[in-house]
């Protein structure tokens, strides 16, 4: 009967919210341009989608089980953490933020550190998550970079860095832009060393990663379409009373100007990274 279902509700007949045929959340993804993935096809193509090309953004953890050799890796330094140095506060108490994102995101920093075998090569990769406070560069991604360039030259392994950030915390005002000078200088000390260190950008990189390690390595890869700059392009307009070109920002646009060596699809990149790391240590 039309009118059936007065009945039930009448008499709390209801469905089972175990029967109810809603589709699972995160079972699609859909791209800017439009496009909509399967998750499971989206993960089987390293989060790369098929039909546009288009590269979700990832953290850490997809990032190593992607290029290490069964997903296999041992993570570096995973008790360095962030702390309230200046007991700073704006919107809400920084200490109360890191509290939050901890929890939300089980990281302990907005970087990573591991080290396992790339197409059986050995390496130490730092990986940054957005998901924490932006990918910022605070005093703990610096420490725990410096960590990885020591335990590169002890071992005699080749370094690589996968950047994502929004650049310097400013939480931690002058003890963030601090950490751009230490980087280097342990950067340095690889390069005396005669070892390999890579840098992968990724959508986005900004602010003072762009402007220092992200930009010093031996070989500078990005993903296609990566957002990559200092300073927004509002800014940049704004200062010099131009308008931009159009592209600006972008890996494709960097690597015409000369700023990239190569545009490495995230498909591509265990193989692209594991040669040249086997050309540069040869």
């Amino acid at each position: 009967m039309a009118f059936e279902w007065f009945k039930r509700k009448a008499q709390n007949i209801t469905t089972s919210t175990d029967d109810k045929k809603d589709v699972p959340k995160g079972l699609w993804h859909q791209t800017p341009s439009g496009k909509v993935v399967e998750h499971d096809e989206l993960k089987k193509n390293n989060y790369v989608s098929p039909e546009d090309g288009f590269h979700v953004r990832i953290g850490s953890a997809e990032f190593y089980n992607m290029l290490f050799d069964d997903s296999k890796f041992k993570e570096l330094d995973a008790k360095v953490e962030s702390v309230d140095m200046l007991n700073f506060v704006d919107t809400k108490p920084y200490v109360d933020r890191l509290k939050e994102v901890k929890a939300k995101t089980k990281l302990t920093d907005s970087i990573r550190n591991a080290v396992g075998k790339v197409n059986g090569t050995e390496m130490v990769i730092s990986c940054m998550d957005f998901s924490f406070i932006g990918g910022s560069l605070g005093s703990v991604m610096g420490e725990k970079i410096k960590r990885a360039v020591d335990y590169c030259i002890k071992h005699k392994l080749p370094y690589m860095i996968i950047c994502q950030s929004g650049g310097a915390r400013m939480q931690e005002a002058t003890f963030s832009l601090m950490q751009l000078a230490k980087v280097q200088s342990k950067l340095a000390q690889l390069s005396e060393a005669k070892l390999p260190y890579i840098a992968y950008l990724c959508d986005p990189t900004f602010g003072g990663i762009t402007a220092s390690f992200a930009m010093t390595a031996d070989i500078i890869m990005a993903e296609p379409s990566a957002l990559i700059g200092f300073a927004g392009p509002r800014v940049i307009r704004e200062t010099i009373g131009r308008d931009l070109p159009e592209g600006f920002q972008t890996s494709e646009f960097l690597q015409e100007k000369g700023f990239l060596d190569f545009i490495v699809k995230r498909t591509e990149i265990k193989d692209k990274v594991s040669k040249t790391v086997e050309m540069l240590m040869a």
